[in-house]
């Protein structure tokens, strides 16, 4: 089981509070890497950091600034040495203030532009940037592994009426951009694989299913039967999945897709 081990290596994930971040740290840490907790919030960062087992570090990270992100780049370097392992987990799923309004404002005739560009600017080039500041550390090392989170929104178009109540009426509709976004990260993960493949830099993406959080008892139950295993995720379903990915147990894969959805998109 060596080649699962992860000691010695520093790993950042961006997105780190999140509901599958906090996990994603947690494995890491658990196969022995060091782990830089990245997210907005540098105190919260800090103080998840320091319920990892291993020595790992929180660190305010905005994954659309390039001074942040080069900040933490040399914060790692400086701790730690090396950069081995990137997790680009942040992303945004669109939220709307109003409930009331959301089925009228998630529709795509009336999706914002404000929030189809918030979500690129964070679902995409958030990965872009990450992958060239602290990926080009990687390539100079001829050693790293970049993990992109992806979506199965990202490879089969949502189902619509997942969203739609018992009585009839559509509570929400899952907006263009998250897809969109997501999509284009599978395809930035095959270009990244093949440019570094000759520096040892191994990129692959994660597609992960819908994870179990408080959504409505109703939404719970249509995604279910609609999935082969015949329930949710839970947020710590990913955890093999990543380590595979970020171990030398992957050492000759690169520009793949994991697929861990429950087998939701299988038919």
């Amino acid at each position: 089981m060596k080649i699962f081990d992860l000691s010695n290596k520093t790993a950042i994930v961006t997105g780190a509070l999140g509901l599958i971040g906090k996990e994603h740290c947690k494995a890491l840490s658990e196969a022995g890497a060091n782990v830089i907790v990245g997210d907005i919030d540098k105190n919260l960062c800090g103080d998840f950091a320091k319920t990892l087992v291993t020595s790992s570090i929180g660190i305010s990270i905005d994954v659309t600034s390039p001074d942040s992100l080069k900040k933490c780049r040399d914060k790692a370097i400086s701790t730690f040495g090396h950069i081995d392992i990137l997790v680009n987990n942040a992303a945004i799923n669109d939220m709307f203030e109003n409930p009331k309004a959301a089925s009228e404002q998630s529709k795509f005739e009336n999706y914002p532009l404000e929030l189809w560009q918030k979500s690129v600017d964070v679902n995409l080039t958030g990965v872009f940037l990450c992958s060239q500041i602290f990926g080009s550390q990687m390539a100079k090392q001829k050693f790293g592994s970049i993990i992109n989170i992806a979506s199965t929104y990202g490879i089969a178009a949502p189902d619509q009426s997942l969203y739609k109540k018992e009585d009839g009426s559509q509570s929400f509709y899952k907006p263009p951009a998250y897809s969109a976004t997501k999509g284009a990260v599978l395809m930035f993960t095959r270009y990244l694989a093949a440019y570094w493949g000759k520096d040892g830099v191994r990129v692959n993406s994660l597609t992960p299913g819908g994870v179990e959080n408080s959504q409505d008892q109703f939404f719970i139950q249509k995604y279910s039967a609609k999935t082969p295993l015949g329930r949710m995720a839970k947020p710590d379903d990913y955890k093999g999945a990543l380590i595979f990915l970020a171990s030398d147990a992957s050492a000759y894969m690169t520009g793949a897709n994991l697929v861990v959805d429950g087998g939701w998109t299988c038919w």
